[in-house]
Formats: structure tokens, sequence, C-alpha cells
């Protein structure tokens, strides 16, 4: 039986965002989403685009319904950005391991999201090699 971590990733659409020229994990997890198929919009501040496709700057500028977003922001970020989500009418959002603030996580019980976190988006859609062995791990202590 499938975890809410698994079942996450049966959204048909996405918006991932981050910072992508900080880190590489926007990146991953976008590239990974758009291998599956999905309808992926990337919402970078930092960024004009992401692999050719434009970015948006913030999920307040999202014009469509996006079922989910992935946050991979820094944690002075994120509160803000599940606002934004929750303002958005995307009621899916994942933060990425270590973003997560308690005031997140209270906005978004607040808010009424289906929140997850505490575990890494990449190993679900991009499982290169170091992400097969965090996959790996996870599974064994139950947490995937």
């Amino acid at each position: 039986m499938a975890s809410a971590f698994e079942k996450f990733w049966e959204q048909k659409s996405f918006a991932v965002a981050g910072h992508s020229e900080k880190k590489k994990f926007p990146i991953l997890t976008y590239r990974g989403l758009k291998k599956l198929g999905k309808t992926v919009i990337p919402v970078d501040p930092s960024a004009a685009e992401v692999d050719g496709d434009r970015t948006v700057k913030s999920l307040a500028e999202l014009s469509g319904k996006v079922e989910a977003a992935v946050l991979e922001l820094p944690r002075s970020e994120t509160a803000a950005a599940v606002r934004q989500a929750a303002a958005a009418g995307i009621k899916n959002v994942w933060l990425h391991q270590q973003s997560d603030t308690p005031e997140a996580l209270a906005e978004a019980k607040k808010l009424g999201l289906n929140l997850l976190s505490g575990t890494c988006a990449v190993m679900y859609v991009n499982c290169t090699s170091f992400h097969k062995i965090h996959r790996f791990l996870f599974r064994l202590l139950g947490k995937f």
C-alpha cells in the first residue's frame, strides 16, 4: 500500500519552488517530474528560466490550476510560500527536508493544507545513484 508520501506524486500538475542558482534540488525535482510526464511550473525568484522554461517569481504569480507545490526553499521563506500556495488554491504541499518551520507547519494546518515534510522530494522523482541509497534507507526505516 502506498504511503502518503508516495501518493503525493500521483498529482498531475506541480509547481516547484526554489532558488535553482543556489541549490540543485529544485532543478532535480523539476526534471524528475517532467520525466514522469507531469505538468510542472518552475517558481524561482533567482532565475528567468529553468531548462528553457520561463519561471514565475512566486506562487502568487501562478496562472491556472496547480494540484501540488513542492517547496525547496530556505526555512526563512517557507511560511510565506505555504500561505501563497493556499491563496493559489493549492491544497497539496511538500516541504523539502529540513525546510519546515513551526510557523510553516502551523500555517499549513490553519489553512487546511495536506502538508508533507521531513523527507527529500528528489528520491521520489529523480532517483540518481545517491538518491537510490537515500530511498533504500528511508524504505528500511519505514519513512518512505
